[in-house]
């Protein structure tokens, strides 16, 4: 079994910050990429920032210059910081993980719970 456990939400005012992490546990072999969605409410979910094992990073364009992703290998964790935040980020922001787990390194698409940031005006 392999869990992603985000925390780090929570109630900010526009032009605050927050910092979110998630941590990968349980039976991995290796990680690929770790990233972080989100879905507001009545929208699709979208790509906020993707990094992978290599050190290749992705932004969605909305976030690009406020957003920064980060990972620390040793402890199979990805972090978010959130900087100069904006109403319209208010959303349930996800975890994702590429994860390779078990004996055989089986592959897995890895999912966290959720953490809601809301951002007021």
């Amino acid at each position: 079994q392999v869990h992603l456990v985000e925390s780090g939400g929570g109630l900010v005012q526009a032009g605050g910050s927050l910092r979110l992490s998630c941590a990968a546990s349980g039976d991995i072999f290796s990680i690929y990429s770790m990233a972080w969605y989100r879905q507001a409410p009545g929208k699709q979910r979208e790509l906020v920032a993707s990094v992978s094992s290599r050190g290749r990073i992705d932004y969605g364009d909305s976030v690009k210059g406020r957003f920064t992703i980060s990972r620390v290998d040793a402890k199979n964790t990805v972090y978010l910081q959130m900087n100069s935040l904006k109403p319209e980020d208010t959303a349930v922001y996800y975890c994702n993980a590429d994860i390779y787990w078990g004996d055989n390194g089986e592959p897995l698409d890895a999912w966290g719970q959720g953490t809601l940031v809301t951002v007021s005006s």
